[in-house]
């Protein structure tokens, strides 16, 4: 009895040390838009009103489900943009971002104002191990946490393959460079609608279509690989 007691106290102490949580660490206002899409802000975004911050506390694969929450907490206040909040150091320089613990900011910027770079293929690993995969008959291995991007040629076919014996294969063919496409590769499966408004879609095998706002988090999050 004693034992059990002694390995369910670890168990639930282990779940403790790994468990995330996501909270709004600070409002200054509240806007009361009925935005659903939650984007980055770009540095050179004006207009934006700051409305708070949502801190990330403890480290999780599950990125999807973290999106969910933080999506949430963003629209209590009515925000429909974020950033990352860097934490200082001692001596004032800015901290990278740290996995397990991290700050956003949000906003609320008229969709007037909103700046996204356009025309790129972004194409995200999955959060817990190596992916390989092969674009346009090029091979990558993409870390775990990391992406890369491509630029779109119009009118070209982007093929992306996971290089598995039982993996997948998509080809897409954009017309125009007036938008950006979201994919991750992963042998997991992952919920979808995430945010309410759409979430992952076009699953085909282990190649996901994502959502621009769950992407523009993990591209937040993960690691720009250049080519």
């Amino acid at each position: 009895m004693i034992k059990n007691l002694a390995v369910a106290f670890s168990i639930f102490c282990a779940h403790l040390c790994t468990a995330q949580n996501v909270y709004l660490s600070k409002v200054a206002k509240t806007n009361d838009n009925t935005d659903k899409f939650l984007y980055q802000k770009t540095e050179s975004t004006v207009g934006a009103e700051y409305l708070g911050e949502i801190e990330v506390q403890g480290f999780s694969n599950d990125d999807a489900a973290i999106f969910s929450l933080i999506y949430k907490k963003a629209k209590e206040i009515g925000a429909n943009t974020f950033s990352f909040k860097p934490f200082e150091n001692i001596d004032g320089t800015l901290q990278s971002l740290n996995p397990a613990n991290y700050k956003i900011a949000l906003y609320y910027t008229p969709k007037e104002e909103l700046k996204v770079k356009k025309g790129m293929v972004y194409v995200f690993a999955s959060s817990d191990k190596d992916q390989k995969i092969n674009i346009n008959k090029k091979d990558y291995i993409l870390t775990p946490r990391s992406y890369l991007t491509l630029d779109i040629i119009p009118e070209e076919v982007y093929t992306i393959s996971t290089k598995k014996l039982l993996g997948s294969t998509i080809k897409v063919q954009p017309k125009t460079a007036d938008e950006n496409l979201y994919f991750q590769a992963s042998s997991a499966k992952i919920k979808s609608d995430t945010t309410g408004n759409g979430g992952l879609n076009l699953k085909s095998g282990d190649i996901i279509g994502l959502e621009k706002s769950y992407a523009e988090f993990l591209s937040l999050i993960y690691e720009h690989v250049k080519r």
